[in-house]
């Protein structure tokens, strides 16, 4: 993930500016918040400016995939060109499943809170939207999932790597 971070810090700097940025980098799945504190932290952006660009990143696509990806997997597995990838993408999301199942709002929280490798808010979005959680609870259940990982974000980003990278 860093040399994402690193590549997408590096070229969309050169366009835009370092805030934009981060704020791009916040919204690309599997990078999301995560990413974008760490790109945040290696150009320098202060945390008190990078926190809330980073959580307005990623949180805009929220809403959009609980409401409308079902629906567009639908349509989607309808094409030869896309059956595939979108009858991957389900199974992958729901095999990581089964605590949302068992906890609804506690499992979607710690799902996207704890920054791991394959969680996160895209994530856990389209987990919820295809388990049909309760979309007012999952949008909930998102948002503080996005608050505790940013929250271990910052301290990752700001104090362990920024520490060794400034």
């Amino acid at each position: 993930m860093e040399v994402l971070v690193q590549w997408f810090s590096t070229h969309l700097s050169q366009f835009i500016s370092p805030e934009g940025a981060v704020f791009i980098i916040s919204m690309i799945p599997i990078l999301e918040l995560r990413g974008g504190l760490l790109a945040a932290s290696l150009l320098k952006i202060p945390a008190v400016k990078a926190i809330p660009i980073c959580i307005a990143g990623n949180i805009i696509p929220i809403p959009f995939i609980l409401l409308f990806i079902r629906q567009i997997f639908k349509w989607l597995k309808k094409t030869k060109l896309f059956r595939g990838l979108i009858i991957k993408l389900e199974n992958r999301a729901m095999g990581k499943s089964d605590q949302i199942k068992r906890y609804e709002f506690l499992g979607l929280l710690l799902f996207v809170g704890i920054p791991l490798p394959g969680t996160g808010a895209w994530t856990g979005s389209l987990i919820a939207s295809l388990l049909e959680v309760d979309i007012k609870k999952s949008s909930i259940a998102i948002f503080c999932g996005l608050v505790m990982a940013t929250v271990i974000m910052y301290v990752v980003s700001y104090g362990i790597v920024g520490n060794v990278v400034h």
